[in-house]
């Protein structure tokens, strides 16, 4: 009687998960488009359910890890394309600096004199000639910190991939463990249903 029972309820779930299985063959554009928290959930609600469990299909499971490595390979890209503009931006800014540094000495060495001053073997007083430093200056310095804030902001993009980078990998981890352990679980279900039935078959025997 138990094991006519099992056999009722298996050939039901197999028949409620064939038809299930039936209708996701004909829509699978939410595995081919959208983010992937919107593809996960399609799966999950495609995938039939058995009790506290549900079965997914190996192809939408593999498509579906095939879409979070795509992502995180383009995550990967941004990534270092964004450190490459911060390397150039770098040496830019540290040449920059070099020349800010240089042009700092030459306008110490010159406030030192007390007569006239010559620039490019012209004679000139010392505030013209002040003045003309300090616009440099102030040029370059201008120029510094525009090269700053573009380093600034390219960092909060590298600072944005890595985020993203890290949660997608995070959230591609969770949800390959999570279908491990059902797996598993389903397996041993399984297992212990083989070993009643063919307890209960070797009971009968020997009665």
């Amino acid at each position: 009687m138990k094991f006519a029972k099992i056999l009722i309820t298996f050939l039901l779930c197999v028949s409620t998960t064939g038809i299930i299985f039936a209708q996701e063959e004909e829509d699978k554009g939410s595995l081919n488009s959208g983010t992937i928290e919107s593809q996960f959930d399609y799966m999950y609600k495609k995938s039939p359910k058995w009790e506290d469990y549900r079965s997914v299909k190996t192809n939408n499971l593999f498509k579906f890890k095939n879409n979070v490595i795509d992502s995180l390979k383009e995550a990967r890209k941004i990534y270092a394309e964004s450190q490459n503009v911060v390397s150039a931006q770098k040496i830019e800014i540290d040449s920059l600096n070099v020349k800010l540094e240089a042009t700092k000495g030459n306008l110490s060495a010159v406030t030192e004199e007390k007569d006239s001053i010559k620039l490019l073997g012209i004679p000139m007083s010392k505030t013209g000639y002040n003045t003309i430093l300090w616009t440099i200056i102030a040029a370059l310095t201008g120029l510094l910190l525009f090269f700053i804030g573009k380093f600034k902001r390219s960092n909060t993009v590298t600072v944005d991939a890595k985020k993203a980078k890290a949660e997608i990998e995070e959230e591609y981890e969770s949800h390959r463990q999570r279908s491990i352990e059902r797996e598993q679980k389903l397996r041993r279900e399984l297992q212990d249903e083989l070993n009643k039935q063919k307890y209960s078959e070797n009971a009968t025997k020997k009665k």
